[in-house]
């Protein structure tokens, strides 16, 4: 017991004789049970240690019984560790492990973008979706040229929100009108900012609201947006879109898109000349240039629609097909003696998108489209006399502010004499903060009969009967919608449709025209003739990631550093990232069980050092 006056141990044998007991320790016993026998504490000890008798063992003793001790050996269940690694707890906000479901509207410029978006992610080990339901984020990629549109954006954002998805918002909607109530509290990612968006993704994903909507300049000047080396999902691997500038000059005073898009930037001819030499390499056979007025392109560079397009003919290979997009009548109109020498090459359709919207120069004027319908009929005319069969494809808006009875029927002489085997017809849809929302509306019927009266004047010909018995040579490039027949395009970038046989995908077929409708032809493959196939590589399978070069995985390398993710290394694909994770851990965990283990080793030694001295 402790000896309080004089502050030492003693041994109490006749109470226990291995124990050491304190004083308070000590309680009265009951008086129903034997009651132990008084003793006094006969030997005073100097130290502690003093204690261990000679019959105890000593320190050696027990360490040699000890070598004689065999450890069970605890196995581990590998296969459901590593199943644990791999299947992180559902709750994890571990970025990059999540699935993404992308939902895009609107022209090839926004899938172009949203192609790029999926690249990103997957590349950094997102796995991309076709499935919403089994997302856990939705990446909704929205077009604010209609009504409609927006609508169907909305609609999709309440959807989301009552299935308590995480939500990320891009295009030009939210870039436009970032402050719309509907879009309050959510993730927003600019039309400049696309190569951003894992940073996007990885903050809602953990909870936060992120809006990056500034444009990309250069010493001041505003550059064409997200560089063009960046990975990307094509929707079919067949095709790849070239944006190659964004924005426009024009002001037209029903555009919300330019809101969003901005003033003319266009991009240089090298990268866009590089970025077709990739494509062609991944297996693509046919490249579509599109923007928001290809004809523009390079006046803010000091450059030209021709020049581009001579410099890209020369890295087409022989098979593959160029597609020109969209351009306006005004700056066309500098160009037509070389747009029809391009437009006569071989590996370019003879194709283009000239939008008039509408055949009364009152109307253009109001709509401050800066040409009149003299202007759009030379173009059409000198182009067809030049390159014949041409494809002149054009858009029509019906119900414009102001509009008369008279406009509308001068338009409706338009279809009639030029009969445009491709037209798209739109009821006027007023976008919220331009100048056409404010003018005096035409009734809505009135619209909507306009509509329905010029849709008839287009129906009312067929554009492909008197090709029925030709023999012509076509590209196969994707399915039809009912998964009957393979798509095919001639060099008018007319549709053929051609049976489904696996080996013409991707190849040029000559076929012979046996039937046509009012917007395709149906081709019967020549017996004889030879599938042949372009001289490029193997295309990328369906999903696979293009374009992971060097400079972006150091740029997303530079991303994991400054967000201090616990990845070092870009992966191709959910896959790989997600066994870089997990090989990451396991090192984490050797590490902290080599270091616990280091700590007990240096213990044990000196505690054997005190033992023994």
């Amino acid at each position: 017991m402790l000896d309080h006056n004089r502050g030492k141990y003693s041994r109490c044998q006749h109470i226990c004789p291995s124990r050491l007991i304190f004083q308070e320790d000590l309680r009265p016993i009951a008086d129903n049970q034997e009651k132990m026998p008084s003793a006094s504490c006969e030997t005073l000890l100097d130290d502690i240690e003093d204690i261990v008798s000679q019959e105890d063992s000593k320190p050696q003793h027990r360490h040699f019984a000890r070598k004689q001790v065999v450890p069970k050996v605890r196995k581990r269940n590998t296969q459901k560790y590593l199943q644990e690694e791999n299947s992180p707890p559902s709750d994890s906000t571990i970025p990059g492990i999540q699935k993404i479901w992308i939902r895009t509207w609107g022209c090839s410029h926004n899938n172009s973008d949203g192609e790029y978006m999926a690249g990103q992610l997957a590349a950094y080990g997102y796995k991309i979706t076709e499935n919403a339901s089994d997302a856990d984020l939705w990446l909704l990629n929205s077009c604010t040229v209609k009504n409609p549109a927006e609508d169907h954006f909305r609609n999709s954002i309440k959807k989301a929100q009552e299935e308590n998805k995480k939500i990320v918002l891009a295009g030009c909607v939210p870039q436009a009108q970032p402050r719309q109530d509907y879009l309050k509290g959510l993730s927003i990612i600019g039309v400049q900012q696309i190569d951003r968006v894992v940073e996007v993704v990885e903050e809602t994903i953990k909870g936060h609201s992120v809006r990056l909507l500034g444009q990309k300049k250069d010493n001041g000047k505003r550059l064409g947006g997200a560089p063009l080396d960046l990975p990307k999902i094509r929707k079919n691997p067949l095709i790849e879109i070239i944006s190659i500038n964004t924005g426009c000059l024009n002001a037209c005073t029903y555009c919300k898109t330019k809101h969003a898009r901005g003033n003319l930037a266009s991009y240089p001819i090298d990268e866009l000349v590089d970025r077709a030499k990739q494509s062609f390499q991944e297996g693509v056979c046919e490249i579509w240039l599109t923007s928001e007025d290809t004809g523009a392109y390079g006046r803010d560079i000091g450059t030209s629609l021709p020049a581009l397009l001579w410099k890209l003919v020369e890295v087409i290979p022989e098979g593959a097909m160029l597609r020109l997009g969209m351009t306006n009548p005004p700056y066309i109109l500098e160009h037509l003696e070389e747009m029809a020498k391009i437009l006569n090459h071989p590996r370019v359709y003879a194709f283009l998108h000239i939008p008039v919207q509408s055949a009364s120069d009152t109307v253009l004027m109001e709509m401050k489209r800066e040409y009149c319908v003299a202007d759009f009929k030379r173009v059409v005319d000198f182009l067809k006399e030049k390159v014949p069969g041409i494809t002149i494809a054009t858009d029509i808006i019906c119900g414009f502010p102001g509009e008369t009875n008279q406009d509308f029927q001068e338009t409706v002489k338009l279809v009639e004499e030029y009969k445009f085997p491709s037209l798209f017809i739109n009821q006027f849809y007023p976008r919220p903060g331009t100048p056409a929302a404010k003018m005096e509306q035409v009734p809505a019927q009135v619209k909507k009969q306009r509509t329905k009266d010029l849709s008839r004047v287009f129906h009312s010909y067929n554009p492909y009967d008197h090709k029925v018995g030709e023999r012509q040579q076509v590209l196969v490039t994707e399915e039809s919608f009912d998964s009957k027949f393979y798509v095919a395009h001639n060099r008018f970038y007319e549709q053929v449709l051609v049976p489904k046989n696996p080996t013409f995908m991707g190849k040029m077929v000559e076929v012979d025209i046996y039937e046509s409708g009012k917007h395709f032809m149906k081709g019967q493959p020549v017996s004889d003739a030879k599938v042949y196939t372009p001289s490029i590589s193997k295309p990328l399978a369906k999903g696979e990631v293009s374009g992971l070069t060097e400079e972006f995985r150091s740029r997303l390398g530079n991303h994991l550093t400054s967000t201090s993710r616990p990845s070092a290394t870009i992966r191709r694909g959910s896959a790989s990232s997600r066994m870089v994770l997990r090989l990451q851990r396991l090192h984490q965990d050797c590490a902290l069980r080599m270091s616990v283990g280091l700590a007990l080793f240096a213990l044990l030694c000196a505690f054997f050092v005190k033992v023994y001295n």
